[in-house]
């Protein structure tokens, strides 16, 4: 049986159009910079925390000290 030619040429269009909306919402997905965006997002909300941001500067003045220390030694 015969198919009519606008018939397949309105599925193909819509074919076309639906594969070109899911080409869309991947090249969203897997933008690079959304990833980045959204892991300095995490780290920025992770530092906001007094406990991690003094444990943070209690380690750097740690470090600090021992580092003169060991100069001056």
């Amino acid at each position: 049986m015969a198919r009519d030619p606008d018939t397949i040429q309105r599925e193909i269009e819509q074919a076309r159009d639906s594969l070109a909306a899911t080409l869309d919402e991947l090249v969203v997905k897997a933008n690079p910079k959304q990833y980045v965006d959204q892991g300095k997002d995490a780290v920025r909300s992770r530092l906001s925390d007094p406990r991690v941001k003094y444990a943070l500067i209690g380690v750097g003045v740690l470090v600090g000290v021992l580092v003169v220390r060991k100069l001056f030694r």
